[in-house]
């Protein structure tokens, strides 16, 4: 699987961004596509992530209610909206994919990586 992620920016506290992350290479049918982020200095992190062919949504309580992952079959894509930034919402984001017997969506044991795109909210 090769992924390909977009849309990390500037933006102000307060605001909204969404990242893209368009896969190729393999069906997703049986994958989760995860977002995880690493912060200057942290340690990478779970994000949200969503099961391809079930929908299910999964999210790190950090950024409940405020983030929301999707998908477009039709693309191949899965997005990351992302509202109600915070500077501590700072970090490269990183799409990820892992089969679904691979494990939990929401630990870092991903198989793929795309290259990270970098979000920087200021205050």
């Amino acid at each position: 699987v090769q992924l390909q992620a977009s849309g990390g920016g500037l933006v102000q506290a307060g605001g909204s961004l969404t990242l893209s992350c368009a896969a190729s290479g393999r069906t997703l049918g049986t994958y989760y596509m995860g977002w995880l982020r690493q912060a200057p200095g942290k340690e990478r992190e779970f994000v949200a992530a969503i099961a391809w062919n079930f929908a299910n949504t999964y999210y790190a309580d950090s950024v409940k209610g405020r983030f929301t992952v999707s998908k477009d079959n039709a693309k191949n894509t899965v997005y990351l909206q992302m509202n109600s930034l915070k500077p501590e919402d700072t970090a490269v984001y990183y799409c990820a994919a892992k089969k679904y017997y691979s494990g939990s969506p929401a630990d870092s044991s991903y198989a793929y990586w795309g290259q990270g795109t970098l979000v920087t909210v200021s205050s």
